[in-house]
């Protein structure tokens, strides 16, 4: 489907993590020259320089920004550090209750690595961790249905969206996508899941049965992630923070409280 898109923001390398600041801003990312930024109608800021790898960003309860990468991290303050073998956390989302599942990553792609198992790991407040789901081969990006029962993955490598239980139990496939590969997700309220199509150039829409409800066509782009500022969709590409009107909300997404 052809919308209007309008770009806020270009000439990044790889943008990615758009995120309403509440503020009607929007913060997000370059993973590959680093730095998080600020978009608002006056122009764009840098809110934290330099830091590398920040595939998925939140606001946090203390007024900060909680962000991925080589650990968690509330600004530059470490919050989390990475497990074991873990080289860097990627995208996330935050629960109802503010505590915050993220994908966990075993290997280096802007190195040329290739890909193996990751995890998705939960966050509570204290900063402990618990195993939400294991042998995600490149998890990306995770959303939650509005009811709390569902939670979806990107599994990027593996060409699918992943659906768990709340607790992580009944693992399955929720879609295969014909084109691109997923990357980050957002559910809206009505409980249908927008998937950013990587090479794909595209948004697609999902009802929450899998079934394919509408396709937003990004032309030349690759598209890395999505979410919701109100009815607008935030859109992020290898070089461009992009919105368009879609006319439904996404889930509320809480404050981090961990």
């Amino acid at each position: 489907m052809a919308r209007d898109l309008e770009t806020l923001a270009s000439g990044y390398e790889l943008a990615e993590a758009p995120c309403s600041d509440g503020d009607g801003g929007v913060l997000f990312s370059d993973v590959v020259r680093g730095g998080v930024y600020r978009w608002t109608a006056d122009g764009v800021s840098e809110v934290l320089p330099r830091r590398r790898g920040v595939g998925g960003l939140a606001l946090h309860a203390s007024g900060g920004i909680l962000v991925s990468g080589r650990d968690l991290a509330v600004g530059d303050r470490t919050v989390v550090p990475a497990p074991p073998g873990v080289t860097g956390f990627n995208d996330l989302v935050t629960t109802d209750e503010g505590f915050v599942l993220v994908g966990a990553m075993r290997f280096r792609p802007m190195m040329g690595e290739p890909p193996a198992p990751g995890e998705v790991w939960q966050v509570v407040p204290g900063g402990g961790l618990s195993l939400f789901a294991a042998d995600v081969l490149w998890p990306n990006g995770i959303g939650i249905s509005p009811a709390g029962d569902v939670v979806y993955v990107s599994n990027y490598t593996g060409g699918e969206v992943l659906a768990f239980d709340a607790d992580g139990g009944g693992r399955r496939v929720f879609v295969q996508p014909s084109i691109g590969e997923p990357d980050g997700l957002a559910v809206d309220s009505e409980g249908c899941v927008w998937v950013a199509l990587g090479e794909g150039a595209a948004v697609c829409r999902f009802s929450s049965e899998g079934e394919v409800l509408e396709s937003i066509e990004v032309p030349g782009q690759f598209v890395t992630s999505v979410s919701f500022d109100e009815e607008t969709l935030l859109i992020t590409t290898a070089g461009s923070l992009l919105r368009t009107h879609v006319g439904v909300t996404g889930r509320p997404v809480p404050p981090a409280t961990v």
